[in-house]
């Protein structure tokens, strides 16, 4: 839950989204009349209530400039602000334009993207590649930094740590390779485990709660980005905030992409990070046929030093510490004089 500032006033309006998967075809999908079919022809209605909405706020709020975000939610206020001719600006954080983004790009009057230009189809004359902005606490740590932390954690700092993330919600297929291969880490790494709440429960009772080696956390709040600075080796979902929070940190780091997410965006993210070697990619399915996968490429890396420090280096090529100041100002930018 995001805690707002009192004078920052916020509105809802209504919307819905177009669901399709990456894993299924075209037919596959048109068989599914009720978890597809029926939801997106009622979405539809959706869409047009909230653009009606979306007018009617506009012409009373008169701003100077629409800035949108990406996702289903922001193509009636785009496509409203368009109509009553407001300027719109974009940010798209993914290397895989959504198709909303993809919408309103026509209309845009300035695009700030998270990947390199290359990665996309929009006007070069209006883009810009500004990164994601991530929080200042995402920079690089120095040794000693790392040192402590692993101290303050209740680390040997001696040791090296691998810490596995698979977002707020956890990551199934990540959780139970790491409970399987915790046997063949533990004499090598320390393993901090964050699993998400679904399923923490099954990780506690899979997994020893006695070993000083191993944290087991459902979810961290406060103090990820000291967690991750003091981490040898990163294992994460491929979201694209995440990837440039990790970038910034120059943290070697293995991405698991989820692959059926709308569009596979998550393996075109990682895809341009692979490209350079600044991440190792490791397929979700090569996990479900064999857990072990995981575990071998942690050790992997964790035994290559020099290959360590060229992950590192040319992931930290990719941070934009200014994201957030050149966001605003494309922004900014846009507003009729």
């Amino acid at each position: 839950m995001h805690h707002f500032d009192d004078t920052i006033r916020v509105d809802t309006i209504a919307s819905g989204k177009f669901r399709r998967y990456h894993h299924l075809t075209w037919w596959q999908q048109l068989l599914k009349i009720r978890t597809i079919v029926f939801p997106n022809a009622r979405d539809m209605f959706l869409v047009v209530f909230g653009f009606i909405q979306s007018l009617v706020k506009l012409l009373i709020w008169r701003p100077d400039v629409v800035f949108t975000k990406g996702g289903f939610v922001c193509l009636p206020i785009g496509y409203a602000a368009k109509v009553l001719g407001i300027p719109l600006v974009i940010h798209d954080s993914d290397a895989h334009p959504g198709l909303t983004n993809r919408v309103l790009s026509r209309w845009a009057t300035a695009i700030g993207t998270g990947a390199p230009l290359k990665f996309y189809t929009y006007p070069l004359a209006i883009s810009k590649y500004v990164g994601v902005p991530v929080g200042s606490a995402f920079k690089p740590y120095t040794d000693e930094d790392r040192r402590r932390i692993k101290t303050e954690l209740g680390f040997d700092a001696a040791r090296p740590l691998v810490v596995v993330t698979g977002g707020g919600l956890g990551a199934r297929r990540l959780n139970d390779a790491i409970a399987v291969s915790l046997n063949t880490l533990l004499p090598r790494t320390n393993v901090v485990l964050i699993s998400g709440e679904g399923q923490y429960d099954d990780m506690r009772a899979l997994t020893p709660q006695d070993d000083n080696r191993y944290q087991l956390h459902a979810f961290i709040s406060k103090g990820m980005a000291d967690l991750l600075g003091a981490a040898d080796l990163v294992v994460a979902r491929a979201g694209a905030t995440t990837i440039l929070e990790l970038s910034a940190l120059a943290k070697p780091t293995i991405l698991v992409p989820n692959a059926y997410l709308t569009g596979g965006h998550q393996l075109k993210n990682a895809a341009v990070y692979a490209e350079k070697n600044a991440v190792s990619i490791v397929d979700e399915n090569r996990i479900e046929e064999d857990p072990s996968t995981l575990a071998r490429e942690i050790l992997a890396i964790l035994d290559d030093p020099s290959r360590q420090a060229i992950m590192a280096k040319e992931f930290y090529s990719f941070a934009k510490p200014h994201a957030a100041a050149d966001m605003a100002n494309l922004v900014l930018g846009a507003v009729k004089r």
